[in-house]
């Protein structure tokens, strides 16, 4: 068979949003993937683990030749077809294993011999792509992403930015590829990214804003932590040097409104469809170990009063099945907490303002840059 093609034109793949798949074992998956990437592994977590102390013990050809034997002709066959049919819905596919060897190369000759199809693989697997990516946020940011307008949108608790980010084309949402809202209360559901996949993420989403035709860029205030998650320090030095503030401003029963339609009509409505029988009490445990969690900067007193005022609204929703309850305990916590908080982040910032006003305001003058 001729030499079966590599590829490793890493930027073609992330503008091009070529399919990629994985054929590590899940346990390396799980620690983390590119965008798009699907996991269609040669070996399981334990066929991995058995060919791995083989290898520790008796070296690499009495590894491949145990790895063979777990892999047999039986074994492989739905393991084959699932590559072929992922390759034959989309023709632009690629293949990775982790240094690109071995395992990549074992799927792709398969795919060959088997199946009639040559798909290349990553030059270098995971580990090159990886590293080239990371390559792309070490260092000052790209001179044509300097030389952009970058803005950055603060505004208090409930103003509506998430939903304002949403709604613009000359963006990049932070917290969307973070998988979280930004603060103590931000957890979804589903848990955040592996450190490793949200910079591969984050990488895409700069490199492709960058080879597209946009006259400046917008992005949620943010610190270097999202949730659990760490914006790599050049980035986040990067995007804020040189940018302005725009601040976005909502009258507060206007921010009281967002957070109760987002934090509870809609966080209960997640919940439910997630767990149906338990799913209320969870959301429950959900706000209660939010609101411990600031317990040290709430400070003792202004922590009970909140928990009170949760449990009463808590109490009437349950007894009456009515949510209005709710907003006392949404105004304490954002004009107790929340407020005094980016009042004094605000202060202590050095980025310009360069425009404050409601949301219409702000997209009028957006609009003009």
């Amino acid at each position: 068979m001729s030499e079966l093609p590599l590829f490793d034109d890493f930027e073609r793949i992330v503008l091009e949003g070529r399919p990629l798949i994985d054929t590590r074992a899940p346990v390396e998956f799980a620690e983390g993937a590119f965008p798009g990437a699907v996991n269609l592994p040669l070996m399981t977590d334990e066929e991995r683990a058995a060919v791995g102390t083989c290898y520790k013990q008796q070296g690499n050809a009495a590894a491949v030749a145990l790895g063979h034997e777990l892999v047999n002709e039986e074994v492989r066959r739905p393991r084959i077809a699932a590559w072929a049919e992922f390759c034959r819905a989309h023709p632009d596919a690629l293949l990775y294993c982790f240094r690109g060897g071995q395992r990549s190369e074992i799927a792709q000759r398969w795919l060959a011999e088997y199946e009639g199809l040559v798909i290349p693989r990553l030059r270098g697997g995971y580990k090159a792509f990886r590293r080239w990516l990371i390559e792309q946020m070490e260092g000052p940011l790209p001179e044509p992403l300097q030389a952009m307008p970058r803005y950055v949108l603060a505004g208090l608790t409930g103003v509506g930015k998430t939903l304002f980010l949403r709604e613009q084309t000359h963006v990049i949402d932070l917290e969307a590829l973070a998988h979280h809202r930004g603060s103590a209360f931000g957890r979804h559901i589903e848990p955040q990214p592996r450190q490793i996949a949200f910079e591969n993420a984050l990488a895409y989403a700069l490199i492709r804003y960058l080879h597209e035709d946009h006259p400046w860029l917008l992005f949620e205030d943010e610190g270097r932590k999202i949730g659990v998650l760490r914006l790599p320090d050049a980035v986040h030095q990067g995007l804020y040097r040189g940018a302005e503030r725009i601040v976005l401003e909502a009258p507060l029963e206007t921010r009281i409104d967002n957070t109760l339609q987002e934090y509870v009509i809609e966080a209960q409505a997640r919940w439910r469809a997630h767990d149906p029988e338990n799913g209320l009490a969870a959301w429950r445990a959900s706000i209660q170990d939010s609101m411990n969690r600031i317990r040290k900067r709430l400070g003792g007193e202004r922590h009970r009063a909140l928990l009170e005022r949760f449990e009463a609204a808590w109490r009437e929703q349950c007894l009456w099945d009515r949510i209005d309850g709710h907003r006392e305990w949404i105004a304490f916590l954002l004009t107790e907490y929340y407020d005094p908080m980016y009042h004094y982040q605000m202060q202590r910032s050095e980025v310009p303002v360069a425009f404050r006003g409601e949301a219409e305001a702000v997209r009028e003058w957006l609009a003009q840059r």
